[in-house]
């Protein structure tokens, strides 16, 4: 399945921001139907509203919880201030990811 247009433009501003070694970008909006954010860019239902983030990078190292949260909003704050009303993020370091 092809991304659409807000996941492509996430992706790009994730990579040049963390330069993650991993990143699954999951459009969820279509569970949040009728859901009052629905309809994302294009204002169609199930369109690009909600997203679940994999994140997996070096730069998080030595970063709590909220302070890895906090990087990956920073990078996509003008999508969060538009047509992005959610992110599920689970943001780990290589050695995270690799233990499980």
């Amino acid at each position: 399945m092809s991304e659409g247009p807000i996941a492509t433009i996430i992706r790009e501003k994730l990579t040049a921001a963390l330069k993650p070694t991993r990143l699954e970008i999951e459009d969820d909006s279509a569970r949040h139907a009728g859901h009052h954010h629905e309809g994302g860019m294009d204002a169609k239902p199930g369109g690009e509203s909600h997203f679940n983030l994999i994140v997996v990078s070096s730069a998080f190292e030595g970063m709590n919880r909220v302070a890895r949260q906090r990087a990956v909003n920073t990078a996509v704050a003008e999508q969060l201030a538009g047509p992005v009303h959610a992110l599920s993020i689970r943001a780990m370091t290589p050695a995270e990811a690799a233990a499980g």
